[in-house]
């Protein structure tokens, strides 16, 4: 298990455990977090996994497909620069320590 940082709208952190190969989404529902509303249950075809990635964390990624890019134009909350789906965001030992914020709406 990789441990990954949620920062809450409100400010409140929270760390969380993610198994190796699930994505961010999976583990935030999986652990309650009700800022993930993830309607489509990872398809990447809702936009209600919306993320914003730490800044510091943002150009650790891997590449945005057109697909997630064209869902997050559509996303409830304002889409910024570091804004991804968690449903995309699989974890891998490189991600280990993730920081995300979570939106105040995803729908």
């Amino acid at each position: 298990m990789t441990t990954i940082t949620l920062i809450h709208p409100d400010g409140q952190v929270q760390a969380i455990d993610v198994g190796s190969d699930e994505s961010t989404m999976q583990a935030a529902t999986r652990h309650g977090i009700t800022e993930i509303v993830a309607e489509c249950g990872g398809n990447a075809m809702c936009a209600t996994c919306h993320v914003y990635v730490d800044d510091a964390w943002a150009s650790r990624l891997p590449a945005m497909s057109d697909d997630e890019d064209a869902l997050l134009d559509g996303a409830a909350a304002e889409r910024l620069p570091t804004s991804r789906l968690s449903c995309q965001l699989k974890i891998t030992p490189d991600l280990v320590g993730l920081v995300l914020r979570l939106p105040d709406r995803q729908v």
